[in-house]
């Protein structure tokens, strides 16, 4: 028997007020995630550039959203530690 855990898709994603992100998920729950704490590890200390980080977008078919090839983050982390949008 599976027990892996699904979570909603990434519908939206844009850039918000102090390196947050505003995801927005395919059951209509939108979500604030903070960026800040992820600053400290590579390759993620590349997304204190302004220009880089508002570049991010939903990956095909919502699995996440991506800045680059090797920098993204998955629709679990996002589900599991974005704060819902009040």
């Amino acid at each position: 028997m599976s027990t892996t855990k699904t979570y909603p898709k990434v519908t939206s994603v844009r850039p918000a007020e102090g390196k947050c992100l505003l995801v927005t998920f395919d059951n209509a729950v939108r979500k604030v995630y903070d960026c800040k704490p992820l600053f400290d590890t590579p390759p993620f200390h590349e997304l204190k550039d302004d220009w880089l980080f508002k570049t991010v977008h939903p990956d095909p078919g919502g699995y996440g959203v991506s800045w680059t090839d090797d920098i993204d983050l998955s629709e679990s982390e996002l589900w599991e530690h974005g704060v819902i949008d009040q």
